[in-house]
């Protein structure tokens, strides 16, 4: 940080890691289907602090105007919701998990050449198993990796073994976090 900079407030940018990860869910998503009975929802969510100024809103308002327009293609809807912990979600509906992960990573993509990289939490994949439970693989954009996430039953219970399990399979497929502590659970997933 140079003295511009602490003069002027401006702390030293994050670095976000690169999406390039973020497509390696749809190849895991084949794994995931042919080898663990594990098949998307359909639906994947990015997760952003938005900001109050008109240059973000803006920012966000094109975003979705493109999403929209390249859904009407694809078939996937948009919708967004706000959370009580003041982050915005903007949910992909596609039964077709490569147009979600294009979908997040351009929202992402538009967002970080904004300079506003640093307000985008995670994308978040839903999935369920055969017995229809749910699955989620969150991905973490700052620090450019996957982890699993599976409530279990009861308030605010999640199934850490099967987790683990997860890990161990999909480990070669998806660059997992490695650190566990770091695998946090995100608790009223609106998809």
């Amino acid at each position: 940080m140079g003295f511009l900079d602490a003069l002027l407030g401006r702390g030293k940018q994050p670095k976000v890691a690169t999406a390039d990860r973020l497509f390696a869910m749809t190849t895991c998503g084949i794994t995931l289907e042919t080898a663990h009975a594990i098949t998307t929802r359909g639906k994947a969510a990015i997760v952003f602090q938005p900001l109050a100024t008109g240059d973000f809103r803006a920012i966000v308002a094109d975003v979705e105007s493109v999403l929209r327009g390249t859904g009407e293609e694809t078939g996937s809807t948009i919708t967004t919701t706000d959370d009580d912990f003041g982050y915005r979600w903007m949910v992909v509906e596609d039964p077709d998990l490569e147009d979600l992960v294009v979908g997040l990573n351009a929202v992402a993509g538009s967002l970080e050449t904004s300079g506003y990289g640093d307000r985008v939490l995670c994308a978040v994949f839903a999935f369920q198993d055969d017995a229809g439970k749910a699955v989620y693989f969150i991905y973490n954009f700052k620090r450019g990796s996957w982890y699993p996430f599976v409530p279990a039953g009861g308030a605010q219970q999640r199934d850490n073994e099967r987790e683990l399990q997860l890990k161990a399979v999909l480990g070669t497929e998806l660059p997992f976090e490695e650190q566990l502590e770091r695998w946090f659970p995100l608790w009223g997933i609106p998809i």
